[in-house]
């Protein structure tokens, strides 16, 4: 196999002096990846993320992309760099029209929104439709596009999603899927974060299982969905239908 586009090395960090969230966590994403991170509450998942990204302080062990260690960097670094992040909330500006979210996400390469702004609007083709809208007056799926869209803006080569699905009905849920599919298959490498364990498994290259902060799992999606232990304790009887 290649060698990582972004690897994550027993990485400790937390939120309060003292208190590690995570405890040695290990995560590599490949170039041209989908990679899921699943989970109960509390392991650490979207920790881990803000770990990637600069947000949450990694106080041992490295995070490193294309072989540099970015581990702390500040996140307007990291995107300049190609990495993007789409958090589950508060993910838009409200007051401000689609058209300007995406301005937003694009702010360090101004010149080049028109040719973005094309790329998303063929991934998602209601962008461009309702531009001039205010982010505000979104559904919360709608706003999950926009701030896909608005991450996609810069170009990036690692996109970090943090449970897409959250809060959306089955059948939005089941969009945000696709969408990470399709966004992966632009080229994309993405790491994304989700409560929808099954549905995450089933689109997923390879899956990492955090527990109390550590691996407790990883391999393929499919080895996933079908191990007796991860069905048992993360997964239930959904796993099996």
């Amino acid at each position: 196999m290649s060698e990582p586009l972004l690897n994550a090395k027993d990485v400790t960090a937390g939120y309060l002096p003292g208190i590690d969230i995570l405890a040695g966590c290990n995560l590599e994403l490949h170039p041209g990846e989908l990679v899921g991170i699943i989970g109960p509450n509390g392991a650490g998942k979207s920790t881990l993320l803000k770990a990637l990204f600069g947000l949450v302080d990694v106080r041992s062990g490295e995070v490193t992309l294309r072989g540099e260690d970015i581990s702390n960097k500040p996140a307007n670094e990291l995107v300049s760099m190609g990495v993007g992040y789409v958090p589950q909330t508060r993910n838009v500006f409200p007051s401000l029209t689609i058209e300007e979210n995406l301005e937003m996400g694009l702010y360090l390469r101004p010149k080049d929104f028109q040719e973005r702004f094309d790329f998303v609007c063929d991934l998602f083709p209601l962008i461009g439709e309702r531009r001039r809208q205010r982010a505000g007056g979104l559904s919360g799926g709608e706003r999950q596009m926009v701030a896909m869209s608005r991450a996609l803006m810069m170009q990036p080569s690692v996109l970090l999603l943090d449970e897409p699905s959250a809060g959306l009905s089955p059948a939005l849920q089941d969009e945000s899927f696709l969408r990470a599919r399709e966004i992966n298959a632009t080229g994309v490498s993405i790491v994304m974060v989700e409560q929808n364990a099954r549905r995450c498994l089933q689109i997923c290259h390879r899956g990492y299982v955090l527990d109390q902060g550590q691996n407790a799992y990883t391999g393929t999606g499919e080895d996933l969905l079908a191990d007796p232990k991860v069905i048992e304790l993360y997964l239930g009887t959904l796993a099996q239908h």
